[in-house]
Formats: structure tokens, C-alpha cells, sequence
């Protein structure tokens, strides 16, 4: 269910290369840091969201996702199931057009209300897992 596909692939190839990742830090010991890697790797943009706003892999880094000055095609969730709500509604709110939680995160009345304003989700799932499986 929360991991539809179709959805995954449309995120990952099809509707943009911008993805903000939030909770990406210069802690290599994290794992924002490697799946941020990885999608670099398969030529996303990706854009650190961090309260310290660090660079990382070369991306200047934000404080917030609203303070991101450009467009963001997808949200990438690296912070708590209690604070991913939160997270999720500031995505909606920037215009994102994806929204994806990663494994272990999942938040049931983020997800109704993510898509009820009519994007796209992704719930305990990892880009870095999903991406090479497109081939």
C-alpha cells in the first residue's frame, strides 16, 4: 500500500530530479548521508535540509524546506515518525510534488493528508534500495 510501483518509479524517474532530503547532515555515520549519496549517484539533485544547514556531497544545505529558494520535486524524510507529519505539510505546502518517508517511518494521517491534497507518497520504503531495481 505504501509502496505503490508505479508511484516509486514515477518518483524516481519521471517527475523531476530535485529531491530535498531532510535530516541530511555531514554525520557519514547516518544513513540521510549514503541514500543522499546514492541518489547523486543516479543523477538526482539533492538538497540537504538541516537545522544546521550544512553542505554535503556538495549541496549547499537549508534550514528548512521553505527555505529552499527553487522548486523541489521530491521530499525525502529522514526525521522521526512524530516529526514526519510535520515535515509531510511543509512539503505540500513548498509544492513538492512527492513526498517519501523512509523505512521504518510511517504516519498514517500524514499519509490521508498527503494525498488527499493530491501528491504523491511513499511510506517505509528507500530510494537507494528502489532506484537500482529500475534498472
Amino acid at each position: 500500500m505504501y509502496g505503490d510501483p508505479a508511484v516509486i518509479r514515477g518518483m524516481l524517474t519521471e517527475w523531476g530530479d530535485t529531491w530535498a532530503v531532510v535530516g541530511l547532515s555531514t554525520n557519514r555515520a547516518r544513513a540521510a548521508y549514503g541514500v543522499a549519496e546514492v541518489l547523486q549517484r543516479f543523477g538526482k539533485r539533492i538538497v540537504p535540509v538541516h537545522p544546521r544547514a550544512e553542505t554535503v556531497h556538495g549541496e549547499r544545505g537549508y534550514p528548512s524546506l521553505s527555505a529552499i529558494p527553487f522548486p523541489v520535486d521530491v521530499v525525502d524524510v529522514f526525521v522521526a515518525a512524530d516529526r514526519a507529519g510535520a515535515v509531510a505539510d511543509e512539503a505540500v505546502t513548498i509544492g513538492a510534488k512527492g513526498v517519501w518517508l523512509q523505512l521504518g517511518v510511517v504516519d498514517e494521517a500524514a499519509w490521508e493528508r498527503v494525498r488527499g491534497q493530491g501528491l504523491a507518497m511513499v511510506m517505509d520504503r528507500c530510494p537507494a534500495i528502489e532506484i537500482p531495481r529500475l534498472g
